[in-house]
């Protein structure tokens, strides 16, 4: 049933986004790395594009660089869709790379190229978690490993690392935090 209700809910943010008339970006994946075109990753302590994607478009509507309510229609589907890819585990990294894509050609280049010249980081995710209330792991061990961690600080900090799911899922993971904040930015957008 969750197989059915998260491919109704691809298919439909397909359908939104292909209506959008923007051009999809040129991405390709490396492994379990989804790489995009737009966003550079070639900096130092540069966050993986999902990231650089989802605390970007916080900081888009944070500072009045116009997400319109038309574009956010596009956009929570695909992020909603992309939350439930974490939500499901064992997703394909195909799937939620089509969903990095769909989430690229809803935005406007304009606005990819102002989440480029963020360059954001891993300090730049630090500084979101805790102005949000979010403990963040203190390091140490391997990257990924969060013995003692809660649940959503290792899932922060694997996603900031760039480290794959430790549940057997073939995708990184975003922060669960990270990713209902931009979803709830775009409704609020959409009212």
């Amino acid at each position: 049933m969750k197989r059915i209700f998260l491919l109704t809910l691809i298919l439909s943010a397909l359908l939104l986004a292909s209506c959008s008339g923007t051009a999809a970006p040129a991405p390709t994946t490396g492994g379990d790395i989804y790489v995009s075109s737009n966003l550079p990753v070639d900096y130092e302590g540069a966050l993986a594009v999902r990231n650089q994607l989802a605390l970007g478009t916080l900081q888009l509507i944070q500072t009045g660089s116009v997400i319109s309510a038309e574009q956010a229609q596009t956009l929570l589907p695909l992020w909603q869709a992309l939350r439930s890819t974490q939500q499901a585990g064992g997703t394909a990294q195909a799937e939620v790379s089509a969903l990095l894509t769909q989430i690229e050609a809803a935005m406007k280049p304009e606005q990819l190229q102002s989440i480029a010249s963020m360059k954001l980081t891993f300090t730049n995710m630090q500084e979101w978690a805790t102005a949000n209330g979010i403990t963040m792991g203190s390091g140490g061990g391997s990257p990924g490993q969060g013995s003692g961690m809660s649940p959503e600080a290792r899932a922060t900090k694997q996603a900031a690392e760039g480290v794959t799911s430790s549940s057997g899922g073939s995708g990184s993971k975003l922060p669960t935090a990270l990713m209902d904040a931009v979803i709830a930015s775009l409704e609020a957008q959409i009212q």
